[in-house]
């Protein structure tokens, strides 16, 4: 297909455009290395809120402490669950990056600024802080942000689809 058919396909049709520009990524390497770490770093905490998982309180005692304790929605609490564990499926497969690390970036960030900003810098390694600092959620971030940029890269279902 031409670049003039291109355009003329996206002015018709915004949908197939929108799509076309949240799976585009490149062949690059660096992506995939970036899906992988961050996937196999927020899945754990996504099972413990949904399953029960590595010693989690699985889905109602978690929406029970987000709205009961820390007074939030429960469709914001519902919400951050399933951000939590299916984003990092979406990371790890590559399919729709972009959306994934949007969701990641907005849970992190807001708890940073909630809940772990007030603890300093520092993760809690010693166990002599109140609580967990926001190092942890900078790198998911950072991580974030820069898959929001590049897409899945390389051997992800992005790449696949996008060259259809």
């Amino acid at each position: 297909m031409n670049t003039t058919s291109n355009i003329e396909s996206s002015v018709h049709n915004p949908s197939k455009s929108f799509v076309s520009l949240l799976i585009r990524t490149s062949d690059a390497s660096a992506p995939v290395v970036l899906r992988l770490a961050l996937s196999a770093a927020l899945f754990p905490h996504g099972a413990q809120k949904l399953l029960g998982w590595f010693g989690g309180y699985g889905f109602q005692g978690t929406i029970g402490f987000f709205t009961g304790k820390m007074g939030l929605p429960w469709l914001l609490a519902f919400g951050v669950i399933m951000i939590e564990f299916f984003a990092p499926l979406m990371l790890l497969f590559g399919v729709c990056t972009r959306l994934a690390a949007v969701g990641i970036a907005t849970v992190m960030t807001t708890a940073m600024l909630m809940v772990h900003i007030h603890n300093g810098f520092f993760m809690n390694w010693m166990g002599t802080q109140k609580g967990e600092g926001i190092e942890y959620f900078l790198l998911a971030i950072g991580i974030s942000l820069a898959l929001i940029m590049s897409g899945g890269g390389r051997w992800s279902l992005d790449r696949s689809l996008s060259r259809k």
